[in-house]
């Protein structure tokens, strides 16, 4: 079920017109669950079972750490194998599968049989919030629940249940213990955070998004170094604003039903490091594999050389998380590297004593994380090798189909230019620049919700599913 579809909104009328009536929390523990895996079954009731099954056995692992705690790791191990073996078998296999084989086949060997199972919407996400919950009753940073009910409410809490924020126990659960009354306050700032949502999303990603499409299906990459350098930069907005904006709606909708979800983007385009890009970008995901790959592995504890192995093998873990294939591989490698870069060269601490340096800083961020989207967006391993060697290569500096992509997509280039002026706007409150004379054409906040959710309406994209669903 999409945020961005009619069958949601009578799904959130239905919801918060009972929510509203309910007094008792096991109640609204009970409704919110309930619809929380109505919303999660709409796609295929099937993928109901793998969440229950997944959930129930992270519940009972929580419950024989605190009751058995001399074999905790026994039960953590149980916890950790259910998780990471239904991610492995419904969303790596076949990859898995398809590269052996190749392997076989180079020795002359035989091969296995490829199973490409179907991936359940939003796996990687509803596993990593359960995991966290049994890891963090392991290390002893809070006792498990011992209702299933409180439980399921927190693992299957519609907002994030698809595509985030990663949720962690130690700050939700608390907050679905009692009652929480919203405030006229509460509800207001969460309708913006919705509209602000549902307009990155339908006005700026779905508009940018067929165009981004087009040029990634054609049999050849288009021989236009400009061109591709234009795509590459609506496909940055597009993913951006179609993530943050699903990021933005879970948490407005958290405020409605009187929970405070965690921010998950921070306007990453603005950092001036691959460091600070990844301290923006995904939070909930960067903060996770932080607190539960890098930091267990070592972290920076046994010197330089254990910080960067480590950093390293955390890149490459987030990279295959976001989907099976070597493109995904290739980009959490390609942001190790440039990691590995700034820390050995430190030139971006350099550059940022100064204010042209501090320019320079961000067009460096930005080459760098268009050159990895390239790689994140191709369908292709060959895909994104040959359009990164048209993007450096200034021979083909072919106008044409940059005239032609101009002149067919209007609506795109607008989107994409109001994207700009979202991001240009948010850098100009970061650096405290005032312009006193704009002042009296501020609108008013109500007339700028009206007036963001007619557009959404009128000025929609085609309607698509989140990018990151498919994760």
């Amino acid at each position: 079920m999409l945020f961005n579809s009619f069958t949601f909104v009578v799904f959130a009328i239905l919801f918060f017109s009972v929510w509203a009536m309910l007094r008792k929390q096991t109640h609204r523990l009970f409704w919110l669950t309930a619809m929380s895996l109505l919303f999660y079954g709409w796609g295929d009731w099937r993928f109901l079972f793998l969440l229950l099954a997944n959930g129930l056995v992270d519940f009972g692992a929580a419950l024989l750490i605190e009751r058995f705690p001399a074999r905790k790791r026994l039960w953590l191990l149980l916890s950790l194998s259910s998780n990471v073996g239904c991610l492995a078998a419904f969303k790596y296999l076949g990859f898995f599968t398809v590269n052996l084989n190749a392997a076989l086949e180079a020795l002359g060997a035989g091969h296995f049989p490829i199973i490409q199972l179907v991936l359940p919407f939003g796996i990687s996400f509803y596993t990593f919030h359960s995991m966290s919950y049994t890891i963090d009753v392991y290390r002893g940073h809070f006792r498990p629940v011992h209702s299933l009910l409180h439980f399921l409410s927190f693992l299957s809490l519609f907002p994030a249940l698809v595509a985030g924020p990663i949720m962690r126990g130690a700050s939700l659960l608390p907050q679905l213990v009692e009652f929480r009354r919203t405030t006229e306050e509460s509800r207001w700032s969460g309708l913006k955070l919705i509209a602000q949502g549902l307009f990155m999303k339908m006005v700026i990603a779905d508009n940018v998004a067929p165009i981004v499409n087009e040029a990634f299906n054609q049999a050849a990459p288009v021989a236009s170094m400009p061109f591709w350098w234009i795509i590459i930069t609506m496909f940055a907005m597009q993913i951006y604003c179609d993530f943050c904006g699903y990021s933005l709606i879970a948490l407005g909708l958290g405020r409605w039903i009187g929970l405070e979800l965690p921010e998950n983007f921070r306007h990453p385009y603005l950092a001036l490091s691959v460091k600070e890009f990844w301290t923006r970008w995904h939070i909930s995901l960067s903060t996770w594999f932080r607190d539960y790959v890098y930091i267990p592995l070592g972290g920076s504890r046994d010197g330089s050389a254990a910080a960067y192995r480590n950093m390293w093998i955390t890149m490459l873990i987030s990279g295959l998380w976001h989907g099976a294939a070597w493109t995904f591989i290739i980009w959490g490698a390609l942001h190790a590297g440039f990691l590995t870069i700034e820390r050995l060269f430190k030139l971006q601490e350099f550059l940022a004593r100064f204010t042209f340096g501090r320019v320079l800083s961000w067009i460096l961020l930005i080459v760098q994380v268009w050159m990895g989207w390239v790689f994140f967006r191709s369908e292709s391993l060959s895909q994104a090798l040959q359009t990164v060697g048209i993007m450096w290569n200034v021979r083909d500096w072919n106008l044409a189909p940059v005239a032609e992509l101009l002149a067919l997509n209007q609506r795109a280039i607008a989107a994409l230019g109001l994207g700009v002026l979202m991001e240009l706007g948010a850098a100009l409150r970061v650096s405290r620049l005032r312009f006193p004379r704009l002042a009296p054409l501020s609108i008013p906040a109500p007339v700028a919700v009206a007036l963001v959710l007619v557009t959404c309406v009128y000025w929609r994209g085609p309607g698509s599913a989140f990018i990151y669903f498919q994760f």
